[in-house]
Order: structure tokens, then C-alpha cells, then sequence
């Protein structure tokens, strides 16, 4: 184990869900304290780094925002590998993206290698008019799942930090439980695997 590394533990976050939830606004909100107005399509996968601080331990995020388009399955499903934590993304505006979560956990139980920590998210919460998803079915499906629950929005920036910093915080107590390396997980990307957006009209 290399000690000279600028943090304790490494862990690599995945975000999940169908197309146009949020993912990448979710992701760019945390890392970058940004947000785009309009639609971003991921095609295949990106990442980005954050380190926080947890109980006095310097702890590096790598999140992967994965594509939600079903041409894009096989490519996601190859960066499973090593995952320490997954965030599954709905829309609370689009009831069929909440509706495919269950598809989403059983892509999880088939290729995610026993990753147990998982956070369900209803992101877009500032839409409140547009709603079709209440806060309610997200808990109750939270309570299925046995998995912790937040509604986001990336656009006013609600729950972001404390969505990501409650993961990363169980997934701590998790290694220490199990005694796991923490430092060589990390997956680098290969050439081509970078990350190609696309921008449209919806938000």
C-alpha cells in the first residue's frame, strides 16, 4: 500500500439511472458548484474527481456519470468493476424513469460485483408543479430497497452535498467493517473512453 497518496480512502461512486434525470447535472453540481441550462447527454461514461473530509480522514470520490440510454448498456456495464457505491437517479417529472429503477437494481445484482451501498435520489424537486412522483413512493421504494433516500436538485443545488456525503460516510464504515484496501481500486479510463456531450433543449 502506498502511504504517500494525498488521501486515506478512495472510493468509486457510479450514477445510475435512465436518460435526462439529472445525472450529469447532479454530478457537475457536486464537483463543480456548476450547473448547464438544457439537457446534457452523456455518451458512455465520464468522471470526476472530489475529496472530502470524513471523521478526520481525507477521502477521494471518483464519480462516474454513466449514460442512461440503453445502446449504451454494455459500455456501462463494464465499469462496475470496483464500484464502492451506486446512486440511482430518477426524475420526479417522469414517472417512467421512477418506474425503472427496479430494472436499474437488477442491472446492479447482475453486474455490480455485490456493491452495497446504494442511495435512491428523485432529483428536479424544483419542479414542483411538473411532479409526478411523490415524496412518498420515493420513500416507500427507498424502504423496499433498504437504501437511504434524498430529493435533489441540481439547478437550486438541495441535497447535492449531504446526498454524497451520506454515501461516501456508509461506505466508510462499511471498509472499516470489512477491511478492505481502499487505495488501488480505482479504475482509469482508457483512450476513447472519454466523455462526448451532446446539447439539446430540455433541462
Amino acid at each position: 500500500m502506498d502511504f504517500n497518496t494525498d488521501y486515506d480512502y478512495l472510493f468509486k461512486i457510479l450514477l445510475l439511472g435512465d436518460s435526462s434525470v439529472g445525472k450529469s447535472s447532479i454530478m457537475l453540481r457536486y464537483t463543480d458548484n456548476s450547473f448547464v441550462s438544457g439537457y446534457i447527454a452523456t455518451i458512455g461514461v465520464d468522471f470526476k474527481i472530489r475529496t472530502i473530509n470524513i471523521d478526520n480522514k481525507k477521502v477521494k470520490l471518483q464519480i462516474w456519470d454513466t449514460a442512461g440510454q440503453e445502446k449504451f448498456r454494455t459500455i456501462v456495464r463494464s465499469y462496475y468493476r470496483g464500484t464502492k457505491g451506486i446512486i440511482l437517479v430518477y426524475d420526479i417529472t417522469n414517472v417512467e424513469t421512477f418506474n425503472n429503477i427496479k430494472s436499474w437494481v437488477k442491472e446492479i445484482d447482475t453486474y455490480g460485483e455485490n456493491v452495497e451501498n446504494l442511495l435512491l435520489v428523485g432529483n428536479k424537486n424544483d419542479l414542483e408543479s411538473k411532479r409526478q412522483v411523490t415524496t412518498k413512493m420515493g420513500q416507500k421504494l427507498a424502504e423496499e430497497l433498504g437504501v437511504a433516500f434524498f430529493e435533489t436538485s441540481a439547478k437550486n443545488d438541495t441535497n447535492i452535498e449531504p446526498a454524497f456525503f451520506g454515501l461516501a460516510k456508509k461506505i466508510k464504515e462499511t471498509e472499516i467493517q470489512t477491511d478492505i484496501p481502499n487505495r488501488d481500486n480505482i479504475i482509469k479510463p482508457t483512450r476513447g473512453s472519454e466523455i462526448k456531450r451532446e446539447e439539446s433543449g430540455c433541462c
